[in-house]
């Protein structure tokens, strides 16, 4: 080494003085200090020539600095950071030393805390332990190969871990998820099929891929890769078999996907559709899609990389069943990516067969076995299984061959009918997943206005074996006149049978004269019909005189405070396009759904609320935990975008080159069925998402900030829904046990205890006690009234209605009350 040699670095200069000197004592120093400088990053530049440079020393004098490095190391306190770098650095001065490793049980100690991290965030070490560990012949632990690995993949991921990550080629997957640990345990019959799947990191397979994986499969026989990557791939979003430790910022590692892996899941997905079509696969790349989709806290979906493999293997498969899960997952799917690539495989798919887009989704959705709506019998030996629909789910149940009712499965049908009472089972859960897509489907045909010829529309809905038992609560007009179904026919008004038609459209109350509308309420409770969702008793929003005066906007649902992950999922559902509202220097457009039908498009204004810029109002990745909200506007489908910035502030149409602002749409302009359905959505939003809604905020949340807001939304006056709720509760009321101890009177349902009087907020179920205006706190366990016996109810899915009727059946009977959270307030106040 030159004796005059220089650098810019302090650091550098005094490891090279001491090497020229052969002084151990005084190079573990400096190279401690220089550890600091470079951040422990041995890899790159000036850092890999000092360590390069210590490499070239002698044996003998490397051994004494390992010797002095493994001295400093069992001086320093254990919460040293200094340790790790004298780990580092011993490994890296000491890899080819005839000594060994003096540290043996801290190497390991440090590898175990590697394979506990989600990934590497201070790489500098790792790099040189484990190149050490490879050097001198030892296996790197499965844990830390899986840490470097995810580290490895990472944006902007640290090049000599990307390195170090392509040189650990096993085990085959990263061990701490439930399927991969199962599928490296199948043995190594399956290791090349494995290998081929890591492999899929590509948007779908090439050809080259694909013919790989079809010998693959052929060697191993397409039954036998069928059974066991779906056996896989039911474990997949199991918890993890090995937790990581969390970290403190972000999103946490156990809940998210491997990295890794997912390549892997991409691969098998792939594979799936290579085999011949078969029920089993279309369910289990359903259920991966969802998976996938799921979201975790501070990241957002699992893995969309996965769930769009699986929509693509789904594509790639010409069977009843793949096309059902694409039309199911359409219905569901929110994340927009996506979403997108569901809309294009039914585009496709409709295409080929010449037809259109909502024909498609209509005869996508299969039977499951049905035989006649709702219903189907199956014979496994001297018992019978029934398939029943009951309202939002299916119920499978036995009997004997008597016909007596049988609990529970057959020990002989378990014994002998194993793969028929599976199949059972499966079909069942298909029958739940797909009624609440197609309810969801049929509550969006309002807008989309469609009309039927009668022969298709009794095929595809009334008579058909699934959606049949949704069409047949449903109200629909068939050449002009309104229809039911009730004891096996469709009926009028007036229950005279109709038996044939020419055009059918569905029944929708903003047509029809207020007489008409309770008519057919009391026609439907009189067939004691419980329609899928609100028709009959749909709310609707005529236009209001301030909307006349405002002339092309509505405050209507202004001035609210809303949860915005929860405003942001509902909106998503109901088909509306939003984006989360993050504390940065951004831009964003409103809330928006477009309406190609009618040549709109809907916007519903809102800003993030920044609060007092403190921690309490954003999440730990940056986004406001609350929105306010302001207009309701309506444009031409094809106008500018309008913006705002994330934090607040005025919207202002984004205008390209030689672009003319446009006007929004008068509202006096807007079809009152589109007003209608779109202030609809917008009232739901606010009454599920609203701070108001909250029990728990009667101190009004962060700072009391929104105890104002809380107390006038909590008990102030009815919006449209809960004013529909009202109506309702006063015909449901009388025929309940609890009748004699409640009576409805303007926005509350006061119901009478032994200890209290009791006044709940027909708006958002909060209670008043009587006397004194005392608030009752009551917290839903899970879903509302689980147990409750309400009675009948017109329609299905007003959760605040179900849990108005369970509060007051509990507070009618308070001194059988046990949770001692309620009693406490109950009898603190009253005495």
């Amino acid at each position: 080494m030159a004796g005059n040699r220089k650098t810019n670095n302090g650091y550098a200069d005094a490891v090279h003085r001491a090497l020229e000197e052969e002084n151990a004592a005084e190079l573990a120093t400096a190279l401690l200090k220089a550890a600091i400088h470079y951040s422990g990053h041995w890899g790159n530049g000036e850092a890999a020539e000092v360590i390069g440079a210590v490499r070239a020393r002698p044996v003998e004098f490397r051994q004494r600095l390992v010797d002095r490095l493994a001295d400093t190391f069992r001086s320093l306190a254990e919460d040293s950071p200094a340790r790790v770098n004298a780990l580092a650095l011993i490994a890296a001065a000491g890899r080819d030393l005839p000594g060994g490793d003096p540290l043996p049980a801290e190497r390991l100690g440090k590898f175990e805390e590697l394979g506990r991290m989600g990934q590497v965030h201070y790489y500098g070490w790792a790099p040189e332990l484990v190149l050490a560990e490879l050097d001198a012949g030892r296996t790197i632990p499965p844990a830390a190969v899986a840490t470097l690995r995810r580290s490895a993949l990472v944006a902007y991921g640290y090049k000599p871990v990307i390195a170090l990550a392509a040189r650990l080629t096993e085990p085959v997957l990263n061990v701490g998820e439930a399927w991969s640990d199962r599928a490296m345990a199948d043995g190594e019959s399956r290791h090349a099929l494995l290998a081929h799947a890591a492999t899929a990191t590509a948007t779908k397979p090439s050809g080259t891929w694909e013919k790989t994986g079809r010998a693959l499969i052929e060697e191993a026989g397409e039954d036998a890769v069928r059974e066991q990557l779906l056996g896989w791939l039911r474990l997949v979003g199991a918890p993890r078999t090995l937790a990581l430790d969390e970290e403190r910022y972000g999103p946490n590692p156990n809940d998210m996907w491997d990295a890794y892996n997912a390549n892997a899941l991409r691969g098998l997905a792939w594979l799936l559709s290579f085999l011949p079509p078969h029920p089993d696969i279309a369910r289990a790349l359903g259920a991966l899609v969802e998976s996938s989709l799921r979201k975790v806290a501070g990241l957002g979906p699992r893995s969309p990389k996965v769930a769009n493999a699986g929509v693509t293997a789904l594509s790639r498969i010409d069977s009843e069943a793949a096309l059902a899960e694409l039309a199911r997952l359409a219905t569901r799917v929110t994340f927009k990516g996506t979403l997108k690539m569901l809309d294009s495989a039914l585009e496709a798919r409709a295409t080929a067969l010449g037809l259109g887009r909502e024909e498609i989704e209509e005869l996508a959705v299969p039977a499951y076995g049905l035989t006649s709506v709702g219903q189907a019998e199956y014979a496994l030996g001297a018992t019978t299984a029934l398939v029943e629909v009951r309202g939002p789910k299916a119920a499978l149940s036995w009997r004997s061959a008597t016909g007596k009712a049988v609990k529970g499965v057959p020990a002989a049908v378990r014994r002998d009918h194993a793969e028929e009472l599976k199949e059972l089972k499966a079909a069942v859960k298909d029958i739940d997943k797909m009624l609440g897509a197609q309810a969801e489907r049929l509550d969006r045909q309002f807008l989309a206005r469609r009309t039927w010829t009668y022969a298709q529309w009794r095929e595809r809905y009334v008579d058909h074996p699934l959606v049949g038992t949704l069409a047949r609560r449903l109200l629909w007009v068939v050449d002009g006149t309104p229809v039911g179904f009730a004891d096996g026919e469709l009926r009028t008004l007036a229950d005279t049978p109709v038996t044939a038609g020419a055009e059918v459209i569905l029944w929708h109350p903003i047509d029809r004269e207020p007489a008409e509308v309770a008519a057919w309420q009391d026609w439907l409770e009189r067939h004691g019909i419980t329609q899928p969702f609100k028709q009959a008793h749909r709310e609707v929003y005529p236009l209001t005189d301030a909307e006349l005066r405002t002339g092309t906007y509505s405050n209507r649902f202004a001035a609210h405070y809303l949860r915005q992950h929860q405003f942001h999922s509902l909106a998503a559902v109901r088909g509306w396009r939003n984006k989360l509202r993050l504390a940065v220097d951004d831009s964003a457009p409103p809330a928006v759904r477009e309406l190609p039908r009618w040549g709109l498009r809907a916007e519903y204004w809102i800003e993030g609320d920044s609060g007092d810029g403190s921690y309490e109002d954003i999440t730990d990745s940056g986004s406001f935990l609350r929105l306010c909200t302001d207009q309701v506007r309506f444009y031409p489908i094809g106008a500018p975008q309008n913006l705002a910035h994330a934090c607040g502030g005025d919207y202002t149409m984004w205008l390209r080159s030689g672009e003319d602002p446009v006007d929004p749409v008068p509202l006096a302009e807007v079809p009152a069925l589109v007003l209608s359905e779109v202030l609809r959505d917008v009232d739901l939003f606010v009454g599920v998402a609203s701070v108001g809604n909250d029990p728990a905020w009667q101190d009004g949340g962060p700072a009391g900030r929104f105890r104002d807001y809380w107390t006038s939304y909590g008990f102030g006056e009815l919006n449209q829904s809960a004013e529909t709720r009202r109506l309702l509760l006063e015909r449901l009321v009388p025929r309940l046990a609890i009748a004699d101890r409640c009576r409805i009177e303007g926005r509350f349902l006061h119901v009478r205890g032994e200890l209290r009087t009791y006044r709940i907020h027909l708006g958002s179920g909060n209670i008043l006690m009587d006397p004194g205006d005392q608030y009752l706190c009551i917290v839903p366990a899970g879903r509302a009234a689980p147990g409750t016996e309400t009675g009948y109810l017109p329609f299905e899915g007003d959760r605040t209605l179900a849990l108005i009727l369970s509060k007051a059946m509990m507070l009618a009977d308070d001194t059988g009350i046990t949770d001692p959270t309620i009693t406490r307030q109950i009898l603190r106040e009253r005495a």
